[in-house]
């Protein structure tokens, strides 16, 4: 619902609009309301994105009631109440690609038309305002000459456009409805719903669940915005001749999207001095190297600025184990390179191509083969290696690129007499470009499941730390929540490191999307995941009282440090690994 716009006292012009507000002419089918799962994920997605220097769209509140609607949250027939909410939004303006939409003629493979079909001078207004409005500029360059004014809109947003997906892919986020509708006409991030922060490195990340093609996968964001852009030169025909807009599609955006994107990475690679043209490689080698050892996206960024130049072999090794434990154990490498092709669909898709490319071309494509392919190779692999020779694997990769990456760097100080100086610079640059602290799906959820049993502090606690993701924190007292997982369960992760302590760690079955804390107990045979301590030592120093409802059981209840149960659903996840007993 569109409240109005504001203007700041500096003449900076806001958009306000209320979602989840109910109905209105264009609910459609839907009741037109928003619940307090989803608006929680959007106020703190938005504000995250903010922080991180990616341009948005804000939220300025949310407002949740006792009212309550019906949602299939997971779609699969097991719906629930939850609370109606409404958040308040803001940005310079919220038209979209997808409002020049609305005039085009009908398209002759579906039939479908604009509802404004043939308005062209509602279009025409709509434009000016675009223009004249968030592009003032251009309005000034080209006063008499429409055409060329409209192609220099054109081009800056195919550039806006680039530099914000480039800006994506460098913080792992996935959007996850990357259509016309979702395309800001300013070149912000819009309308958070599934998306998702990726964890571990993959290319093939999906965030949406219903996304079953990969459409709109982190791989193919670049892509599928570039897309968008093609159809929102499609909508401004005639003020915009096709040749003219497709033309500079083709000049602009993917020289856009690679320079900014390489720029980005030189400095989360703390590459500061020279720009080598050797550097793209450097870098594909490092999500390969990543994407390999199923390393988390985030963390590893951020623990590069620790590398040195000079490391001595014991402090190399010392850096290794910290990589190591920021790598995929074997269950979840497996999880992630599964073959998803039957093996008949698979050689049919390659009899297929050989014999009949254009039938071919209409059901797959040459790169989705490829990619299963790979999987396949990768499984294979993988079915033959112990937990030591993944981790003798995992240590020979970054082992290879860590020499290249030194080897590189090197060259930054070839022509520096102040080497101390340009390192303390490198590191300040790097932890100003790798945060400390992303919105990981498990964190929202946490804050979610708090809200909705009527605790909001949780939120107050995310959101605050992610209002400074580039600054390490010791007030958050959740630090856990921004670990990496460590393992599947105690007993993989004391076989990972031989030297790791009985205490507390972050851990994710291979069947549940939820990492949660276990106390691991360090045995002469292994590691013991302690499902329930009972020693009259509670957190706050009494003991903990065990005549608890179904559902505390279910759920657990106590602290990992002290008395405690770990919870139904978490040792049932625990007891269905394959190969493992309880």
């Amino acid at each position: 619902m569109y409240l109005g716009e504001v203007l700041g006292p500096a003449g900076r012009r806001w958009e306000v609009q209320l979602k989840g507000a109910g109905l209105t002419p264009f609910s459609r089918q839907a009741d037109g309301r928003k619940v307090l799962r989803s608006s929680i994920r959007e106020f703190l997605c938005s504000e995250a994105m903010f922080h991180l220097g990616i341009p948005t769209t804000r939220a300025g509140t949310c407002v949740t009631s006792d009212s309550k609607v019906i949602r299939d949250v997971f779609y699969d027939g097991n719906p629930k109440h939850e609370r109606c909410t409404v958040v308040l939004r803001i940005a310079s303006t919220f038209i979209r690609f997808g409002s020049f939409e609305i005039f085009k003629p009908m398209d002759e493979h579906t039939g479908r038309k604009g509802p404004s079909v043939n308005r062209n001078d509602i279009r025409t207004q709509m434009l000016n305002y675009v223009i004249s409005t968030f592009y003032p500029e251009i309005q000034q360059a080209y006063p008499d000459n429409t055409i060329q004014r409209n192609a220099a809109f054109f081009r800056e947003i195919t550039k806006r456009t680039a530099r914000l997906v480039a800006e994506w892919q460098c913080v792992g986020f996935c959007h996850g409805v990357l259509n016309t509708d979702n395309m800001s006409i300013v070149g912000l991030t819009i309308d958070y719903g599934p998306f998702g922060f990726m964890d571990r490195y993959d290319p093939e990340h999906i965030c949406n669940g219903s996304d079953n093609t990969g459409r709109y996968a982190y791989n193919k964001q670049p892509e599928i915005c570039k897309w968008n852009l093609g159809k929102l030169a499609e909508a401004l025909v005639p003020e915009l001749p096709l040749e003219i807009s497709e033309l500079i599609l083709e000049e602009e955006y993917n020289v856009e999207f690679e320079k900014h994107y390489l720029q980005k990475m030189r400095k989360k690679l703390g590459l500061i001095q020279l720009e080598l043209e050797e550097d793209n490689k450097l870098v594909s080698e490092l999500l390969e190297t990543m994407h390999l050892t199923g390393a988390d996206f985030t963390n590893i960024f951020r623990l590069l600025s620790s590398f040195s130049v000079d490391l001595d072999f014991l402090k190399f090794e010392e850096f290794l184990e910290k990589i190591a434990n920021q790598c995929a154990s074997m269950e979840e490498l497996k999880v992630a390179f599964k073959p998803q092709m039957d093996p008949r669909q698979l050689s049919m898709m390659l009899m297929l191509a050989q014999s009949n490319p254009q039938l071919f071309a209409l059901i797959g494509t040459k790169a989705n083969i490829n990619e299963e392919l790979e999987r396949i190779e990768q499984y294979s692999k993988l079915q033959q290696l112990t937990a030591a020779d993944l981790l003798s694997r995992n240590n020979r990769h970054w082992t290879e690129w860590l020499e290249k990456y030194r080897a590189r760097l090197e060259k930054e100080i070839e022509n520096i007499n102040a080497v101390d100086t340009w390192n303390a610079e490198r590191v300040k640059v790097m932890n100003s470009n790798n945060p400390k602290y992303i919105l990981r799906n498990y964190i929202a959820q946490n804050a979610i499941e708090a809200a909705e049993n009527g605790d909001f502090t949780e939120v107050r606690k995310v959101l605050k730390l992610l209002e400074d993701p580039f600054q390490e924190t010791e007030s958050f007292n959740e630090k856990v929540t921004q670990e990496t997982v460590q393992g599947g369960d105690c007993t993989e992760i004391f076989a990972k490191n031989m030297n790791a302590e009985s205490g507390v760690y972050l851990i994710k079955p291979e069947k549940t999307a939820k990492p949660f804390k276990a106390f691991c107990e360090k045995c002469e045979d292994g590691g013991w995941t302690v499902f329930q301590r009972q020693d009259g030592k509670g957190e706050d120093g009494q003991p903990v009282n065990f005549m608890k409802a179904w559902r505390s059981y279910k759920r657990g209840f106590g602290h990992v440090e002290y008395e405690h149960w770990l919870g139904l659903d978490n040792i049932y996840t625990l007891s269905q690994q394959a190969g493992k007993t309880c």
